[in-house]
C-alpha cells in the first residue's frame, strides 16, 4: 500500500465537499479520477498529496513513499536553465560521480594506495545502482519526448511560455519519479506527438498513476480504475474509462432495482400490518411483520444521473455535391523580421456529407487555415471555392464571437428575435443553461458554460456545414459524449480541428495531417491515422564507437633476475594496455549512444531509445570490473 484515504469528509465552509470518502492505492495502480466541474477532485489530490486539511477520517502514507504532484510551474527553479534543473534532480548521484573522477586520478597518481579502490568501489556500486550511467540518457529521453527535442538545454527557464514550464514540470517529475505520480490534466495543449509520447512512457512507469483528465482516449489506454466523485461521494470502478461508462450504468439500474424491490416488500408488509394489528386474531402476525420491517437493512436510494447536455445538429436545405475545393493555399503571418510562412500549396477537396478532421503539430496553421477558407484572414495565394447552398456555423476556439455584456438569454434572442422566449430558454436547456444561468452574463461564463452557448446558437442556425475549432475544449465528460453523439447523427458536413483522439476515433470520416510538406489525407478515423503515421522505423545503424587510442606510458629500464618474471611483467603490462583501450572504448561508446539519444532523429523512436539505454547500461555495469583489474596489474 503506498497511500491510502478513510472516511474523509471535508468542508469549505457549509457546504460539503467530500462526504466518507475512502481511497485506496497499492502499486502499480492506474487510478483515473473523474468527475464535473466542481466535484472536489482538486480537493482530493490536495489532501491526498497533504497540502490540505479536513474535518474528518484518516490519511495514511508509507513511510518509504514520495507522491509527486504535478502543479503549474511545480518545482522550477525561474532562474535555472533547461538542462541545469534536470539534472539538479540527480544532485546526490551527480556528487558522487565527481567524487569517483577524484579517485581515479589519485588512484593513477597513487596505485599502491589500496583504499582509495576500496572507496571507488563502494561509490562505484552506490552509482551503478542509482543508474549513474544513464542520467544524460533519461534527461534526453524525456525531454525529447516531451517536445524539448529542438530547444538548447541551455534556456533559461523564465524565457519559458507557461505551457513550456508546465510541460517541463513534468519532465522533472518524471525524471524525480516517486512511488506515487499525481497528474492534473497532463495532456491539455499537446500535440499528438508528445501526446503518444507520453501515454507510451507512462504504460511503463514503475509506481502507481493517479491521473485526472479529460482525454478519454488517455483514460482508456492508461488506467485500469476509474474512480469518480458524484455529489460529495467516492465510487471506484474496475477497467478503463470505456468499461466505467457501462458499469456505472449498469450499476445504477441494479442499485434501482434492489431499492424498487425492496420498497414494494415494505409496502406490502406494512399493509399488511396497518390491517391487521388491531385484529386480535392476526395481530401478533401483525407484530411480527412491523418488526421485520424495523430490523430490515434498507436499501439506499441511488442518486439519479446527473442531466446531460442534449445537443442536435440539424438542416433545411441541401448544398450541392462538391462543397470545397481548396487549391495552392498559402499563408504566412508577422512582419518583418517576426514573420512566418504557415504552410503553402495546400490542395484538398470537401465533398457533401464528408466529416474531415484536420490535425497537426501546435502551431502548423490549423486555425489559420479554418479562418483562410472563410474569407476571416488574408491568404497569400491560392483558390477557395465553396459550392452552392453551402450555409457554415463557426465554432471559434476562443468563442471571440460572443458580447461580454450580453446575458446568455439575450445573446441567443438578439440573433433570433422571432423566436418566443419559450423556444430560447427550451434550447439552452438543452444544453443545460437553465433557471438564473439564463441571466449570466457572458463575461461571467466559465469556459463549459460558454462553450454550450455557442452550441444553442449553432443549433438554431440549422446550418449544412459546421466548421468546429477544437469543439471539446473546456468541455466535461458527459458534453463531450452528448457532442460526439451529435456529430455522429449530423448528416451534414463536418470540418473540424481537434487534438481529442476518442472524438477523432469516432466523428471523421477522413482525416488530413497538416505537416510543414502539406497535407496527407487518410480514409477513417484516428485509428486509420494512427497505423498509417506510426510506422516500425528502422534507423541507420549506429556508427562504430571512435577507438581511443592506448595511453603511452614512459619507458623504464628494469632488471629481472629470471626469464620468467621478464615475461610475466610482459604479459601483465599488455594486459593494462588493453583495459586502457577498452575502458577508453567502452567511454566512447557511452558517450557517443548518449549524444545519439539526444538528437531529434531518435526523440520519437522509443524502442531505439531503449535499446541504446540498455546497451548503455551493460557497458557501465563492465566499467567497475575493469577499473579493478587494471588498478590490481598497475600495482
Amino acid at each position: 500500500m503506498i497511500a491510502s484515504l478513510e472516511n474523509i469528509t471535508k468542508y469549505y465552509g457549509a457546504e460539503l465537499i467530500l462526504d466518507k470518502v475512502s481511497l485506496k492505492i497499492e502499486d502499480q495502480d492506474r487510478i483515473g479520477l473523474i468527475g464535473v466541474n466542481g466535484a472536489g477532485k482538486s480537493t482530493l489530490l490536495n489532501i491526498l498529496s497533504g497540502d490540505l486539511d479536513f474535518e474528518s477520517g484518516e490519511r495514511a502514507v508509507s513511510s518509504t513513499a514520495r507522491i509527486g504532484f504535478l502543479r503549474q510551474n511545480s518545482g522550477l527553479d525561474r532562474g535555472n536553465t533547461i538542462l541545469g534543473e534536470m539534472r539538479s534532480v540527480f544532485a546526490p548521484l551527480l556528487e558522487t560521480e565527481r567524487k569517483m573522477e577524484e579517485l581515479r586520478i589519485r588512484m593513477r597518481q597513487s596505485p599502491e594506495d589500496g583504499t582509495l579502490l576500496e572507496e571507488y568501489n563502494r561509490l562505484h556500486t552506490a552509482f551503478e545502482a542509482g543508474d549513474g550511467y544513464l542520467i544524460d540518457v533519461k534527461i534526453n529521453t524525456i525531454l525529447n519526448g516531451m517536445g524539448f527535442a529542438g530547444r538548447d538545454r541551455e534556456t533559461v527557464i523564465s524565457a519559458l511560455s507557461g505551457g513550456e514550464k508546465t510541460r517541463l514540470a513534468l519532465c522533472k517529475l518524471l525524471l524525480e519519479e516517486p512511488e506515487l505520480l499525481i497528474l492534473d490534466e497532463p495532456t491539455n495543449h499537446l500535440d499528438f506527438k508528445t501526446l503518444i509520447w507520453l501515454e507510451d512512457y507512462l504504460k511503463g512507469y514503475r509506481g502507481a498513476l493517479l491521473i485526472v483528465s479529460h482525454d478519454r482516449y488517455f483514460l482508456d489506454s492508461l488506467v485500469t480504475s476509474v474512480c469518480e466523485l458524484d455529489r460529495t461521494r467516492l465510487t471506484r470502478y474496475p477497467g478503463n474509462y470505456t468499461k466505467f461508462t457501462q458499469l456505472r450504468e449498469e450499476a445504477y439500474a441494479r442499485q434501482l432495482k434492489l431499492y424498487e424491490q425492496q420498497q414494494e416488500e415494505v409496502a406490502r408488509l406494512q399493509d399488511f400490518v396497518d390491517r391487521n394489528i388491531v385484529r386480535a386474531t392476526s395481530a401478533k402476525a401483525a407484530k411480527s411483520k412491523r418488526k421485520a420491517i424495523e430490523h430490515m437493512e434498507l436499501v439506499e436510494k441511488p442518486l439519479p444521473p446527473l442531466p446531460r447536455p442534449h445537443l442536435h445538429f440539424e438542416y433545411d436545405v441541401e448544398p450541392v455535391k462538391d462543397v470545397l475545393h481548396v487549391k495552392g493555399l498559402a499563408l504566412s503571418v508577422g512582419e518583418g523580421s517576426e514573420h512566418r510562412e504557415l504552410f503553402h500549396g495546400l490542395n484538398f477537396d470537401v465533398m457533401r456529407g464528408e466529416k474531415i478532421a484536420i490535425i497537426g503539430e501546435n502551431g502548423i496553421g490549423k486555425s489559420s487555415l479554418l479562418k483562410a477558407i472563410q474569407g476571416l484572414i488574408p491568404a497569400d495565394a491560392g483558390e477557395v471555392s465553396w459550392g452552392r447552398n453551402v450555409f457554415l456555423s463557426y465554432y471559434e476556439q476562443e468563442n471571440t464571437g460572443l458580447h461580454e455584456e450580453k446575458t446568455a438569454l439575450d445573446e441567443v434572442w438578439d440573433r433570433y428575435p422571432r423566436l418566443y422566449e419559450v423556444t430560447i430558454r427550451t434550447i439552452l436547456g438543452n444544453v443545460l443553461l437553465s433557471g438564473e444561468d439564463v441571466y449570466k452574463k457572458v463575461a461571467s461564463l466559465s469556459g463549459g458554460e460558454r462553450a454550450k452557448l455557442k452550441f444553442a446558437i449553432m443549433m438554431l442556425r440549422k446550418s449544412n456545414l459546421l466548421i468546429l475549432d477544437e469543439p471539446t475544449n473546456h468541455l466535461d465528460l458527459d458534453t463531450k459524449e452528448a457532442l460526439d453523439q451529435a456529430l455522429g447523427e449530423f448528416t451534414g458536413t463536418v470540418i473540424m480541428v481537434s487534438h481529442d483522439r476518442y472524438l477523432l476515433s469516432k466523428v471523421p470520416t477522413k482525416i488530413a495531417e497538416m505537416t510543414r510538406a502539406g497535407m496527407t489525407i487518410y480514409q477513417g478515423g484516428y485509428e486509420a491515422y494512427a497505423r498509417g503515421d506510426r510506422p516500425i522505423l528502422t534507423p541507420e545503424p549506429l556508427p562504430e564507437p571512435v577507438k581511443a587510442p592506448p595511453e603511452k606510458g614512459e619507458g623504464a629500464e628494469t632488471y629481472y633476475r629470471s626469464k620468467k618474471q621478464r615475461a610475466e611483467d610482459v604479459r601483465r603490462k599488455k594486459r593494462a594496455a588493453e583495459l586502457e583501450r577498452e575502458i577508453a572504448g567502452d567511454e566512447a561508446e557511452i558517450e557517443r549512444l548518449t549524444a545519439y539519444m539526444s538528437g531529434e532523429e531518435a526523440a520519437s523512436d522509443y524502442e531505439k531509445l531503449t535499446e541504446a539505454a540498455n546497451r548503455i547500461e551493460e557497458l557501465s555495469q563492465g566499467l567497475g570490473a575493469k577499473y579493478e583489474e587494471w588498478y590490481a596489474l598497475s600495482e
